[in-house]
């Protein structure tokens, strides 16, 4: 781990002022601690922002929520706000990480993490997440655990959240002030593809914190579901995750939100999906139709075939569990 600078400011305009490209926030801390032990991110001045007034998950006048950028994952978990109104954010943060790491982690912080590529978090080969054309030794090497969908010939990496992907089925924005003021930026727009800049996984501008995340008033929590398959039961990351979320009249579906995690640099949405949903019937063959869809540009690794029909069958299931969720007793 290099020296670096640490300042804790006591508010967020000192904040934003204090920041360049060399420093980095700091709120729990799980992954950029881990980055700087591995001597993979390597910031030069560390700003704390714990001490900012950015707590609480409040509803807003237009019937949705707005949560604090501070707010931990677990604090946002059990939010009776999110329980009630947001069931599939809720076992969404459930499903990632561990008790403990719920507990230290921010909602801000979430969206910011890194990838957990092997050959990203290894320093003794090439990478261009790290430094923009070495090589991305992964297309060639194992890719087990890599994108099948919105990949490039420079990063096959996979965005890591799981809070991420029901974010991006609900359609949060993220709210962000910099030294230029602040602005609010649609969730679908703030995580990158890969293209030919893998180094970048986010819209935010170096002097940009994020403060807040708002969720629009939602109609489709009664029926809402999120999947994750992984390869053991707790603390792992996802091979495959959907985020499910149905409006219904009858069997009939009126409204349809689908993300999938595990698949590609970002949550990965298609509207045209969701679109052709809306006005069928529920039923195992619509369902179907839509993963095949859904599923239609991917384009897999040696080692990562196999994604592509476990993302079918979980598209499937998680869809077929969102329809009768408001059943459920």
């Amino acid at each position: 781990m290099n020296p670096f600078q640490y300042s804790k400011p006591s508010d967020v305009h000192e904040a934003v002022h204090l920041s360049s490209a060399a420093s980095r926030f700091i709120a729990g801390g799980t992954n950029l601690l881990d980055l700087m032990k591995e001597n993979i991110s390597r910031p030069e001045h560390l700003i704390d922002i714990t001490g900012l007034p950015l707590h609480g998950v409040e509803p807003t006048a237009e019937g949705g929520v707005r949560i604090g950028a501070l707010v931990s994952n677990a604090d946002l978990a059990w939010h009776p706000l999110i329980e009630q109104r947001y069931p599939l954010l809720s076992q969404a943060i459930l499903a990632g990480a561990s008790p403990q790491l719920r507990n230290m982690a921010s909602t801000g912080g979430n969206l910011l993490q890194r990838t957990r590529c092997y050959y990203f978090y290894d320093a003794s080969v090439p990478c261009n997440k790290r430094e923009p054309g070495s090589g991305c030794p992964a297309r060639t090497g194992l890719n087990r655990i890599h994108a099948i969908l919105g990949a490039s010939a420079q990063c096959v990496a996979t965005h890591p959240s799981d809070m991420c992907v029901a974010l991006a089925a609900l359609e949060a924005r993220v709210h962000v002030q910099g030294r230029g003021g602040a602005r609010v930026i649609e969730f679908a727009d703030f995580h990158r593809l890969p293209g030919d800049a893998p180094q970048r996984d986010n819209q935010l501008a170096d002097d940009e914190l994020i403060t807040a995340i708002e969720l629009p008033a939602d109609h489709l929590a009664r029926h809402s579901h999120y999947l994750k398959i992984r390869d053991r039961a707790s603390y792992a990351f996802a091979l495959v995750s959907v985020a499910a979320a149905l409006e219904l009249d009858g069997d009939v579906i009126v409204d349809a939100r689908l993300a999938l995690g595990g698949v590609a640099h970002k949550p990965w949405r298609d509207r045209a999906v969701e679109a052709g949903l809306i006005g069928q019937a529920v039923s195992r063959e619509t369902f179907s139709l839509a993963a095949d869809a859904m599923l239609q540009d991917a384009e897999p690794l040696e080692h990562n075939a196999f994604k592509v029909k476990l993302a079918r069958r979980a598209i499937i299931r998680a869809l077929s569990d969102a329809a009768v969720a408001g059943e459920r007793p």
